[in-house]
């Protein structure tokens, strides 16, 4: 009964079996159809390579929801240039709540020459030439974000040269915490110094001919510092034409949480438009000289995701194009041969020329009147 039971299972099997097997004996080979199966495999080994580079790459997914925090502190992170010495400048933040951070609190004052040595040159030259490509070529800030820790530090490279040349600028680096609010980071003439309606430096103490505020941005971001982010105003340089002049600097910073295969970290991108002006106040020019960095933080936050094409879905593509490349080709060569079996049937029938009608009449009367006579001689 088992046994019976067994085959009947078996011939059920196979009389469900969807790819019926042909004998040799009955399978026709040609030319024709070995050419369309060499140029089938070699586009499907093609696009099989094609598609599995498309596999292996990754690409970025930006979301956009509400920031709820405003709790928490944020971090600017500073590394800034100026041309005065570190004793006539001052750095601080204030921020719309009237809430002032001081340099003393994450700032270094060193003294440097500002003139960079040939090394420390070529490096801001190709930094310029990644910020131009970048206002040109968008895309070009998904392969920074999926590069990030792995295209090295991208900070301002130590001096190879033992100049001799007396410090001749100051050096401003670190990072400061401030509220998640608006707020105006400055450096100008004078030591910060606290006071009832807000602060003041003091600018009396120093020579106006030492004003020099050309200055440059080696590094400026917000949120985590992340190694390899190029962010808007790194390599900037400005060279100042007056000694009374201000450079304005708008930002409005957008929080975003970076997640890539690599890493994954709460950093901050920032658009940023630019001023810089002379103070003549006979002029109507007011103001105060200095470097002014307004921040303004956006309400929306981006979440940017690094995504990669799932193997199911590598899977199935590959099998569409397998399946698709064999099911046309086979189609075109089908009507391929169609179509030359009638051009060759027409040809052949083009090759015996027709038989007039009067000559067919006079082949078809000749042998019946030959044997009418013979009839009537008998």
């Amino acid at each position: 009964m088992r046994r019976l039971n067994r085959k009947k299972t078996l011939s059920l099997v196979k009389e469900l079996d969807a790819f019926p097997k042909v004998p040799d004996s009955y399978v026709e080979t040609s030319a024709s159809g070995g050419t369309v199966s060499l140029i089938a495999f070699t586009t499907m080994a093609l696009l099989t390579i094609m598609e599995f580079s498309v596999y292996q790459d990754t690409w970025m997914k930006y979301e956009y929801e509400v920031d709820k925090d405003f709790s928490s502190k944020l971090r600017i992170n500073i590394d800034i240039t100026v041309a005065m010495k570190c004793q006539y400048v001052g750095a601080d933040v204030l921020d719309l709540a009237e809430t002032m951070v001081a340099s003393a609190d994450g700032l270094v004052y060193e003294p440097v020459i500002f003139d960079l040595s040939p090394q420390q040159k070529e490096w801001q030259r190709m930094l310029q030439l990644i910020q131009s490509r970048l206002q040109e070529e968008h895309s070009l800030q998904d392969v920074i974000f999926k590069s990030a820790f792995k295209s090295g530090v991208t900070a301002l490279p130590t001096r190879e040269d033992d100049s001799s040349q007396p410090p001749d600028a100051c050096r401003i680096r670190g990072h400061l915490y401030v509220n998640k609010v608006a707020g105006n980071f400055h450096i100008t003439v004078g030591k910060a110094i606290p006071h009832p309606r807000g602060h003041a430096h003091l600018a009396a103490l120093v020579n106006h001919d030492s004003y020099n505020f050309s200055h440059r941005i080696d590094h400026l971001s917000f949120g985590e510092l992340v190694p390899g982010i190029i962010n808007p105003l790194d390599g900037t340089e400005k060279i100042a034409v007056d000694h009374n002049q201000m450079f304005q600097y708008f930002i409005t910073v957008v929080p975003t949480k970076l997640h890539t295969y690599k890493i994954s970290a709460d950093t901050h991108q920032f658009s940023v438009t630019e001023r810089e002006r002379v103070i003549n106040h006979a002029a109507g020019s007011h103001g105060v000289s200095g470097i002014f960095m307004k921040y303004d933080l956006s309400s929306l936050m981006v979440t940017v995701t690094e995504e990669h094409m799932p193997f199911w879905q590598f899977f199935v593509r590959l099998c569409g194009i397998v399946g698709g490349i064999f099911s046309t080709t086979g189609m075109l060569h089908g009507i391929g041969k169609f179509i030359v079996e009638i051009i060759y049937c027409r040809f052949r029938l083009g090759s015996y020329k027709p038989v007039s009608s009067v000559s067919a009449i006079v082949e078809m009367v000749l042998p019946l009147r030959h044997s009418i006579i013979v009839k009537s001689e008998q």
